[in-house]
């Protein structure tokens, strides 16, 4: 395999940090490492500084586990949000796409992941019994689940379902406008939020 020949240690050493991140070959990186060098002092060192203050200071919701600057992030804490809905996700990013929408105003809960056995993912490394802890409080109506439709989040939908259903509460999903397989943050935002507005009743 072709080996690149960098003139620089510190060249190097920033090509390789770079190409660590998802999505990133080491031609892309390299490209980025150059684009900063010809970038100003003050630029980079600002640059740089957003990823250190984002590592040292970002929070987990404690509500939630959506990231926020606060102990609880804005969704939870804003009193234009309808607090009797909460929707399941996996991911932040699941988060943000819904958000783009525009269609759901109720409120999140974070998985952080989904029931994968072959992943080593359990239940118990989930906050699932945190989200049960919140429809017990009374106040939430309805749950959605709205994780993917890989045999994964169809797993975790399915426990997730066994663990709610004694507790007086609606338990929907999103239509499948969204494919089989297809990750929330990758499908576009007309066809999310037609299948959040039409979300229907869970069925085994």
């Amino acid at each position: 395999m072709f080996k690149q020949n960098y003139s620089s240690v510190l060249l190097e050493k920033a090509v390789e940090e770079f190409a660590s991140l998802p999505g990133v070959g080491r031609k892309s990186a390299l490209r980025l490492a150059l684009h900063l060098l010809k970038q100003p002092k003050e630029n980079v060192e600002r640059f740089s500084n957003s990823f250190v203050a984002l590592r040292n200071g970002v929070k987990y919701c404690r509500v939630c586990n959506m990231i926020s600057d606060n102990e609880v992030c804005s969704v939870c804490s804003s009193v234009q949000r309808d607090r009797s809905i909460i929707c399941v996700v996996e991911s932040i990013r699941d988060v943000l796409s819904i958000e783009n929408t525009q269609q759901y105003n109720g409120l999140y809960h974070v998985l952080g992941g989904i029931i994968s056995p072959i992943d080593g993912v359990g239940p118990s490394d989930l906050p699932i019994a945190q989200l049960v802890e919140r429809v017990q409080e009374g106040e939430v109506k309805e749950v959605v689940l709205a994780l993917s439709t890989s045999m994964e989040g169809e797993t975790t939908s399915f426990y997730l379902y066994k663990k709610l259903s004694g507790l007086q509460v609606k338990i929907s999903t999103i239509a499948r406008g969204v494919g089989f397989g297809d990750d929330l943050e990758y499908t576009d935002e007309l066809t999310l939020g037609k299948s959040i507005e039409n979300r229907h009743l869970f069925k085994l």
